[in-house]
């Protein structure tokens, strides 16, 4: 099948895969197109559409992958992962993370998966979109010129002396609650990436979206939530709230941020989540 990688060189991982992906593509016929902007991915996997291309494969991180997946949605058109970035959550929930000479070897072995995606507040997801700290701290994160895991904890921890948690208003299948909340998460995947696992039971093509309540952080409670976030037990305590269904509506006490796999947006005092189901193929190990 026709095949064009798009990369970002501006993420260090998929700057050092430049020559392997070169390479393969050389061996099997395909193009390499490389971003140059913000938001250029998804104008060069538009043209990737309009000529033909089968299978778009994105080589960056979870920002470069939304980019691409989110013109590809709807489509016949495969997105394949080349994870280079910091989080990976798509990725680690398919299956998909690791070097990449296994991520190429699952491009020609591979077998195309159907899987839903989200919309917040009318901006695409694919992994987990949210608000509250988790916001905070992608805006953050975001203006950082050096990133990383280690980064991620450490801005945590420094949002998390000033941060205040806001009450939420969320209409769901089931009915209406209110609740004081630290991060409210929306979850399309079991994780943001690197393991941290916030929603462990979530499905990527059951039709519905995973929603975590995460309790006011205090003294006492802060270090048992994150150990329980990494050890994929997070709901296992009374203390976090998890809904699931097609559609969210969550109403706040003022306009603020939101964030899409990690991209910021400043969205109203009402954010709607839903979910698109079966709406975009992925190439996943067989």
């Amino acid at each position: 099948m026709q095949t064009r990688f798009i990369v970002n060189p501006r993420s260090g991982a998929a700057l050092q895969a430049i020559g392997a992906v070169r390479a393969f593509a050389a061996a099997h016929g395909a193009s390499v197109v490389l971003t140059e902007r913000p938001a250029h991915a998804s104008d060069l996997a538009a043209q990737a559409l309009a000529d033909g291309c089968a299978l778009i494969v994105a080589v960056g991180g979870d920002g470069t992958m939304n980019e691409v997946a989110r013109v590809l949605t709807g489509t016949p058109a495969i997105l394949g992962l080349l994870p280079c970035g910091s989080g990976d959550g798509l990725g680690r929930h398919l299956g998909l993370h690791g070097s990449i000479a296994r991520a190429l070897g699952i491009l020609r072995t591979g077998r195309p998966r159907l899987i839903d995606t989200g919309l917040a507040d009318g901006h695409p997801f694919f992994t987990v979109a949210g608000l509250g700290f988790e916001a905070e701290i992608s805006a953050r994160f975001n203006r950082l010129t050096q990133r990383g895991f280690f980064r991620y904890l450490t801005t945590s921890a420094a949002t998390l002396r000033s941060y205040s948690p806001e009450t939420y208003r969320i209409t769901h299948e089931g009915g209406v609650c209110t609740t004081p909340a630290f991060t409210l998460a929306v979850a399309n995947v079991d994780q943001y990436g690197n393991s941290a696992r916030i929603a462990p039971a979530a499905q990527v093509d059951d039709g519905r979206l995973d929603l975590t309540i995460v309790p006011p952080v205090r003294f006492l409670n802060g270090l048992p939530l994150l150990t329980r976030l990494f050890a994929g037990s997070l709901r296992a305590g009374r203390d976090v709230t998890c809904l699931i269904g097609p559609r969210f509506t969550v109403e706040r006490p003022a306009p603020g941020l939101i964030h899409t796999d990690g991209e910021t947006h400043l969205a109203g005092t009402t954010v709607e989540f839903a979910v698109r189901p079966a709406s975009l193929h992925v190439l996943c190990p067989k």
